[in-house]
């Protein structure tokens, strides 16, 4: 799975600001710039899913003057994989930044954007829920850390066949959540090359319990839709009465 991650360059979050003498915004000369903190936690987390083999690859991206390569070489040295700099003299808004986004999560086709809360320079918080609603996609705003712990399958044959039963068992991690709280559902298909899911069937999966140690149990048994070699992963949708729709409020967790 491929992951884009939004980095903004910022002024330093240990720096005393000043306002510039006519008032017209903050003085940033020879002012210690950095990335935006909130950014560096979506960087980290990216790194985590890598490394629980989750995500294939990490990409950097950041829109402004040239100096944000400073901001993307910090990105590629905590581990993104490559990098992007939209370059731009101007100072950009929160719509704008979520239109070059875009453009480049249609060229990039990643699976997952991950983006800091916000920024500490205008605290906006504006951003995210602009490019989801540009992309269609659904978000996760403020999530608390949900975890999928474990995911068995049992049932297949050593060489599947069209409409063989396979069972998928799902630990999760409810973080204080009741289990009818979330949506668990399974995602079955065939893989490319570099392990990535394509045209998924998605089935809800169903609660059957508590696990020890408090996680909770979902499971499913489907027919597979397709013969040979498939591949699945698990995610967790919140579930209300209130939402619209279960990808309202977005993803909150996925497992592979």
């Amino acid at each position: 799975m491929k992951v884009l991650v939004p980095v903004k360059r910022v002024v330093d979050f240990n720096v005393k600001v000043r306002v510039r003498p006519d008032g017209s915004g903050v003085d940033t000369a020879n002012v210690k710039m950095s990335m935006n903190p909130f950014d560096e936690i979506a960087v980290e987390e990216a790194v985590r899913l890598k490394e629980k083999a989750i995500v294939t690859e990490i990409i950097a991206v950041s829109c402004g003057i040239t100096a944000c390569q400073e901001t993307l070489r910090t990105a590629l040295a905590m581990g993104a994989d490559r990098a992007i700099l939209v370059e731009s003299t101007v100072e950009l808004q929160p719509l704008a930044v979520a239109k070059l986004l875009k453009a480049i999560v249609d060229k990039e086709a990643p699976q997952l954007v991950i983006l800091g809360k916000q920024a500490i320079d205008d605290d906006a918080n504006q951003v995210g829920q602009m490019l989801a609603a540009l992309l269609g996609w659904p978000q996760a705003t403020f999530a608390s850390k949900i975890d999928i712990t474990d995911v068995d399958s049992t049932g297949l044959p050593d060489t599947p066949v069209l409409g063989s039963k396979l069972t998928l068992t799902a630990t999760v991690q409810l973080a204080g959540l009741a289990p009818d709280e979330v949506t668990v559902q399974a995602l079955v298909g065939r893989v490319d090359a570099g392990d990535a899911l394509l045209d998924p069937v998605t089935v809800e999966m169903s609660y059957t319990g508590t696990a020890e140690g408090g996680n909770q149990v979902f499971s499913t048994t489907m027919p597979l839709p397709l013969a040979g070699a498939v591949g699945y992963t698990v995610r967790v949708l919140p579930n209300h009465p209130m939402l619209a729709a279960s990808n309202e409020l977005g993803l909150v967790t996925l497992a592979r």
